[in-house]
């Protein structure tokens, strides 16, 4: 029960990597508050365990995320895990292209930390700490990767943001990670691989970019996020965890 006792709140929990790790938190003890847009894939989270509450809420909306966070209260742990997956190359960008994904996938995580912080910073005076994690990824955020001009960018940035708040508030108990992980077999990348001209060619593809000969699961990745939330990483802060199969060796 490695997260006993601690209160958790997971964005994009409804499936993939947001999904697993609400499970697993919960399986580690956590009180934990899974948030989506995707109200059906909540309703499914809820009934494989009850014991998970859930929430409604795009993470885009500044309004509805003040409103959540002030029902909500004080939390030990935020997971923000939010994204999209931009395909192209930089002349393939678009204005808009550009503007969503990095609302989506960076300005959500600095609202969502922005709303819960003031309550995480008065937890981690009485419990002595609090854990932000942020989704970021190896993808052209670490080691550069075709066609993903934009996705890099974004988890570039996440990084920065996550480094940024780590060393603004290392002193007041608040510790601040980002997870960088390989190719993950969600149903987000099965909806990529779907959608390419030769679906066969894109898994072997993918899997291909892999030394260790295979798509990551849900299960190698969510260890690292009980981990990373947990008080076994107390003296962790202003990572960049990579769980990838040995990608970027």
């Amino acid at each position: 029960m490695r997260l006993a006792g601690k209160r958790i709140v997971v964005s994009a929990a409804a499936s993939g990597i947001g999904r697993g790790s609400a499970l697993a938190c919960a399986a580690a003890g956590a009180e934990v508050v899974a948030v989506d847009i995707d109200g059906a894939g909540l309703a499914s989270l809820s009934a494989e365990n009850a014991a998970i509450s859930t929430a409604i809420l795009d993470v885009r909306d500044r309004g509805a995320i003040d409103a959540f966070a002030a029902k909500t209260g004080q939390i030990d742990g935020l997971f923000n895990c939010a994204g999209f997956v931009h395909n192209g190359t930089v002349l393939d960008i678009t204005e808009p292209d550009w503007a969503f994904s990095f609302d989506l996938n960076v300005t959500s995580m600095y609202r969502m930390i922005q709303a819960f912080l003031p309550g995480m910073l008065a937890r981690a005076a009485e419990t002595g700490g609090a854990a932000i994690l942020n989704m970021a990824s190896m993808a052209s955020s670490i080691k550069g990767f075709p066609n993903r001009t934009l996705y890099g960018a974004t988890k570039a940035a996440v990084i920065g943001l996550t480094k940024g708040v780590a060393a603004d508030f290392v002193k007041r108990g608040i510790r601040c990670n980002a997870l960088c992980p390989g190719t993950v077999d969600t149903p987000s990348l099965r909806g990529r691989i779907a959608a390419a001209p030769d679906p066969a060619q894109a898994e072997k593809d993918f899997v291909a970019r892999q030394p260790l000969g295979r798509l990551a699961r849900v299960d190698d990745i969510t260890p690292m996020v009980v981990f990373l939330l947990s008080d076994e990483s107390r003296f962790v802060t202003g990572q960049a965890m990579l769980v990838d199969g040995g990608v970027t060796i």
